[in-house]
């Protein structure tokens, strides 16, 4: 159990900064003028979560301590919206598209709520 943690944390970190050089990378081009990086670097995390999960579930063996390194602990570290597309994805999966939808655009709505009060309350 603590060897996950420790897993975890070692992803962590790596996904952690692969996201900020990749940012300041993508940021020395394309400006900050709308955020492209952070659009890029959801979108590629998105899509190594939804090829790494299941190509390590279903395609090849790996130990278990590596798989939460690279899926919790990397790309979580690189973005955890990914996950939410994970999430979203494997609803769908299961035959729930419309608790993938709901959950999906309750995610944004509530996200932006929140991110909206807490700065309310920060200014205040």
């Amino acid at each position: 159990m603590l060897s996950n943690y420790l897993a975890v944390a070692i992803g962590g970190a790596a996904g952690c900064c692969a996201r900020y050089g990749l940012t300041h990378l993508i940021q020395s081009f394309a400006g900050r003028e709308w955020p492209v990086a952070t659009f890029t670097i959801n979108v590629l995390g998105s899509f190594l979560l939804g090829f790494l999960f299941f190509w390590s579930l279903e395609r090849t063996s790996i130990s278990p301590a590596l798989r939460v390194a690279v899926l919790t602990g990397g790309l979580g570290g690189f973005t955890t919206f990914s996950t939410y597309m994970l999430e979203s994805l494997v609803l769908v999966r299961n035959g729930a598209p419309g608790g993938a939808m709901a959950y999906a655009l309750l995610s944004v709505v509530a996200g932006f709520l929140a991110a909206f009060a807490g700065a309310w309350l920060a200014q205040s």
